[in-house]
């Protein structure tokens, strides 16, 4: 170790080492603990004029930073508000927009170049400013260096997201103020005076004023957002870092004579080398991440004088950012080999693989047994529902086989959804529907599909854009001019679901009621017919081993809510919806997906006709060219997050973004094989974020702002993301909202493998087959991590993964055609109009 003559450590290598050591603690503080900024900023203020009233004046053997001859000057009154203004907006701005991303690594560039401007009006030279520095006319230490350097950091810090790029223009321009305010109290060469009496002339009093404008926004915080979650004794001890944080780094621009820009290339390093490789979606971004530190550090070295002789001992702060970089890719290669491994000693073992072999058997089952002549069809449709075929079925057959529907007899979810009407008259039905369309804010819709033109129309007491329900029916029904008579019908115009009726209700009663659950738990209202529901049989299902990992075995039980208490917090409709107008009592509407215990009349979404949901093949890539991750980008839909003890972290999307951005603290579950040839599970905090590409593009539903704030602080987020970006990703992800994803055909149909998550029954549930069309996900999803390892790390399932994004594509184009929607909407309309469930005019 290179020590002074005296033995001591050079106090300019301390002062460096300790300003980057707090800044760097500040920063990964920061990042845990948003809602304790503008607090904690208070107390950094507070207690920064002690630490310089402690301060010991500066020792004689510090070498002049140039012939400055120290003077008072005046610090007015106002000069010392715009330092205060523009710190205490800068605090603001980090805590509301996180708008500290990409502030730092700007600074440096701007600083050199106001720096260089005051030296040009003071007429100092630029060899006689930097005349002690060392590699004055290197590429590290200029503009263009530190431009490098800034661009390297924006980049790895901004993951992508254009906002917090864009955003940084705020606390850019604070910045500039806070330089011109400072300019009035600098020496000639551009230097704020180093000597502790100016420099605590100064703090003092603007430290009083960034206090008092620090609380009077903390009030307006609450005011307008509500109270934030604030740990006292986190605020404290964050405060006192950045105390000494401003500190240290004040007293580096007594070693150096680049003055300020030392301060913010510090905190560059800060910022960068704190990043948690864990989380970081890419390879690109760890390494940017260390490579960002170490220019930020080399700057910082190269910043102090060449007479600094053990400058050196600074590069061991390059292990801030290094040793976990490497810990990360240790971890992500030892997962990969141990998931290799188990695919090589137990081919065919692993559970994706055993029931896809189950799925593939009961869907060629499913195919075999649909009817294959009209006299088969009307045999098959006795023997279901034991009643005859509504008039008009041959028609329908034939319209269905022209189409070429692989499927006849499978219409299930119609009978189910039709059936709880068939002892009502059509008049009575009719008086429901009116009633429930003028019971205020019903938000129904009344539509008429007119056979003569098979055009329909659609009513609603106040709204005028009516989701595309009209183009949804004359572009799919479109053919049927002349075949059908005049029928009336209601749709919910709302995402959520709407009927709850049990099985023991009479139905002869056609009474209803209707309650705005929105923002309220509604598990008790959706699970009231729980006791007349059967039972799920799932014993086929539990014959597959899984080793303890819920894997979805059987989708009727997965679905089925009254045998999954569990989802009663875990899920945005039922803890929390954002707009549930429950109707309770047998009321005849039409809704896109609903729950297990819910008895909506399922049909088609429109979304899966808007242009925004179609797939365009000519935006898809090939299998080979796609990155071998989980994408998945969205907003916040699925529930509506309120104040109350960070309930939103409950929610589905919530939750999923959480797990697949590494944020959740629970240990993942993995198969891995032992020595003896078995399978068993380990447990273990480590999930290779490389492996998902997944963001919140949007904050919505979420009051107070506080909120939304808390949601976004706590959240890596994607500002944009193109409607096709999922078709880049082998792996693509689909889950809930409000309602139903209207994106899930158009992934269906890409090139991609699907993996999907929901609790929403839809029309095409006869139809689309798990682990053979798509990757069904628990709402648990804790069997997530072991899936997507799988299916990216091993050959045998990177296989399977391609395997079903083939045969969903291949039945998307079978299945799930426009015209296939027309199929069930024909029979649909055909047994409503038997049945009395509309009005056959």
């Amino acid at each position: 170790m290179n020590l002074r003559s005296d033995g001591q450590l050079d106090p300019a290598v301390l002062t460096v080492a300790a300003a980057v050591t707090c800044t760097s603690l500040v920063q990964y503080l920061t990042a845990r603990a948003t809602e304790s900024e503008l607090s904690s900023e208070a107390v950094c203020w507070i207690i920064l004029p002690f630490l310089f009233r402690l301060q010991a004046k500066p020792s004689t053997c510090v070498p002049p930073l140039g012939d400055v001859t120290p003077s008072k000057r005046p610090t007015g009154t106002l000069r010392l508000w715009g330092p205060a203004v523009c710190i205490a907006a800068l605090s603001f701005s980090k805590t509301e927009f996180g708008a500290v991303v990409c502030l730092f690594p700007l600074a440096t560039p701007l600083l050199f170049k106001a720096h260089e401007y005051i030296q040009s009006r003071s007429g100092a030279s630029r060899y006689e400013n930097h005349k002690e520095g060392a590699l004055t006319r290197s590429f590290i230490n200029t503009f263009w260096g530190s431009l490098l350097s800034a661009a390297v950091a924006v980049y790895s810090l901004a993951a992508w997201d254009v906002k917090a790029a864009t955003i940084a223009v705020i606390p850019f321009a604070v910045l500039v103020g806070l330089f011109t305010s400072l300019k009035p109290l600098m020496g000639d060469q551009g230097r704020l005076y180093n000597f502790p009496l100016e420099l605590e002339d100064i703090i003092r009093p603007v430290s009083l004023r960034i206090v008092g404008f620090l609380i009077i926004l903390q009030f307006v915080d609450i005011w307008a957002f509500g109270l934030p979650g604030i740990d006292g004794v986190l605020t404290v001890f964050l405060g006192l870092a950045k105390a000494l944080s401003w500190y240290f780094a004040v007293q580096t621009t007594r070693y150096t004579p680049w003055s300020w820009r030392i301060v913010t290339v510090i905190a560059t390093f800060g910022l960068v080398a704190t990043r948690d490789p864990f989380t970081r979606p890419s390879d690109t971004q760890g390494f940017l991440d260390v490579v960002a530190s170490l220019l930020a550090l080399v700057q910082t070295i190269y910043m102090l004088p060449k007479h600094t002789k053990q400058r050196a001992l600074l590069w061991v702060l390059v292990l801030v950012p290094l040793m976990p970089y490497l810990a990360n890719m240790v971890a992500i290669r030892a997962a990969e080999s141990a998931a290799q491994q188990l695919a090589s000693q137990h081919p065919g073992q692993h559970p994706v693989g055993k029931l896809m072999e189950k799925a593939k058997a009961d869907i060629d089952n499913m195919l075999s047994r649909q009817s294959k002549t009209y006299d088969q069809a009307v045999k098959e449709y006795k023997r279901r529902y034991k009643v005859d075929p509504p008039p008009g079925f041959r028609a329908w057959y034939d319209f269905a086989v022209k189409n070429k529907s692989p499927i006849i007899d499978d219409f299930d979810t119609i009978y189910q959804s039709v059936s709880p009407f068939w002892k009502l008259s059509g008049q009575e039905v009719m008086d429901v529907m009116d009633n429930a369309y003028n019971t205020p804010y019903s938000e129904l819709w009344r539509c008429t599909f007119r056979g003569e033109t098979a055009k329909t129309e659609c009513w609603h007491p106040y709204r005028k854009f009516d989701r595309h329900l009209t183009l949804l029916f004359d572009q799919v029904l479109g053919d049927l001019a002349g075949v059908l008579p005049d029928i009336q019908f209601v749709v919910n115009h709302l995402d959520e679901p709407r009927v709850v009726f049990s099985s023991d209700q009479d139905p002869a009663d056609t009474r209803f009621a209707l309650a705005d659950m929105s923002q309220k738990p509604a598990w008790k209202e959706l699970t009231a017919p729980c006791s007349s529901s059967p039972k799920p049989n799932d014993t086929v299902a539990k014959s597959i081993e899984t080793f303890g990992l819920p894997f979805v075995t059987s989708a009727a039980s997965s679905l089925d809510i009254c045998v999954n208490p569990s989802y009663a917090t875990t899920y945005g409709l039922f803890t929390s919806p954002v707009s549930l107008r429950l109707l309770t009592g047998l009321v005849p509407v039409l809704s896109t997906g609903a729950p297990s215990t819910m008895s909506d009349i399922l049909c088609p979404s429109a979304a899966y006709i808007e242009s925004g949901f179609v797939y365009d093949p000519s935006r898809d890539i090939p299998w080979e060219e796609k990155s071998n991750k989980l994408y998945w980008a969205g907003s916040t839909t699925g529930g509506y997050a309120s104040s109350s003890a960070e309930q939103w972290k409950s929610f589905h999307r919530q939750r999923f973004v959480s797990l697949t951005q590494n944020l959740n603290p629970k240990p993942h579950t993995y198969l891995r094989s032992l020595g003896n040839g078995a399978i068993s599970t380990v447990t273990s905090p480590f999930l290779n974020s490389r492996l998902f590409s997944v963001f919140f593009t949007r904050f919505q539903f979420c009051s107070p702002s506080s909120t939304c704030r808390a949601e976004r602080s706590f959240f890596r987020t994607k500002s944009y993301a193109d409607k096709d970006e999922a078709f880049g990703s082998r792996l693509v992800f689909d889950l809930d909202g409000n309602g139903i994803s209207g994106r899930y055909y158009k992934l269906l149909a890409s090139n991609s493998a699907v993996l999907k998550q929901t609790l929403l029954r839809e029309w095409h549930d006869d139809r689309l087959v798990p682990w053979v069309h798509y990757f069904p996900v628990s709402v648990g999803m804790e069997e997530l991590p072991e899936l997507v390892m799988y299916l990216t790390s091993t050959e045998e399932g990177r296989k399977k993964a391609r395997e079903v994004a083939d045969q969903g594509k291949e039945w998307w184009g079978k299945a799930l055609r426009e015209r296939d929607m027309g199929v069930y909407l024909y029979r649909l309309l055909l047994e409503a109009r038997k049945h009395g469930s509309a009005r056959h005019q």
